[in-house]
């Protein structure tokens, strides 16, 4: 669950918005966050809005798994096909077009705010779960099989943990992190390789 997190936050709808998403929430511009102002806070806020939503997930998702618990063989069966198809994808093999797809909800004029910032992580978490919908399929599904509240949103729990650190690793040392950035997005497909062997 925690390298899925930080293999979401590596994906490529995801880590080319971190500078300008960082930078928005905290009203200040990228070239204020390379000159040293913190975003901190703000990241802080964030992570906190879209780790409310995959905790949410976790709980709901785990008090439906005893349901799909007295269907075990079929749903674990299924639940592998997909997960493996995702990894497919990532892996160049087969090419699912939704999974391409961005839906990204309208959070208004946020920026520059605490609250602003707690409102966008909560979009991103629902709008963003296309394109890292495979990473977190894969969780949901142990979730599910679990049949267990506690676990399950614990699971979603270290999965929002490996997303949401980096932002704040990002925030934190931006003008010193700006060389690594450049690095992972020049390797994006790697990363994208990456992630589809963790799902097969």
């Amino acid at each position: 669950a925690l390298a899925a997190g930080v293999l979401s936050f590596l994906s490529p709808c995801v880590l080319p918005i971190v500078p300008p998403y960082l930078a928005y929430m905290s009203g200040i511009s990228v070239k204020e966050m390379n000159q040293g102002r913190s975003a901190l806070l703000a990241a802080a806020f964030f992570v906190l809005g879209l780790s409310t939503v995959f905790l949410l997930m976790g709980a709901a998702t785990s008090a439906f798994g005893a349901f799909f618990l007295s269907n075990g063989a079929t749903f674990a069966t299924l639940s592998a096909l997909v997960v493996m198809a995702f990894g497919l994808h990532f892996l160049g093999i087969l090419r699912l077009p939704f999974l391409a797809r961005e839906f990204r909800m309208d959070a208004g004029d946020q920026g520059g705010s605490a609250f602003g910032a707690y409102i966008l992580g909560l979009a991103f978490a629902f709008g963003w779960t296309p394109c890292i919908g495979p990473q977190l399929g894969a969780i949901l599904t142990i979730a599910a099989q679990e049949g267990n509240i506690g676990r399950g949103t614990a699971l979603l729990g270290v999965y929002a943990f490996g997303l949401g650190i980096p932002f704040l690793l990002v925030a934190a040392f931006f003008p010193r992190l700006t060389g690594a950035l450049a690095f992972f997005k020049r390797h994006m497909e790697a990363i994208e390789r990456l992630m589809g062997l963790l799902l097969w």
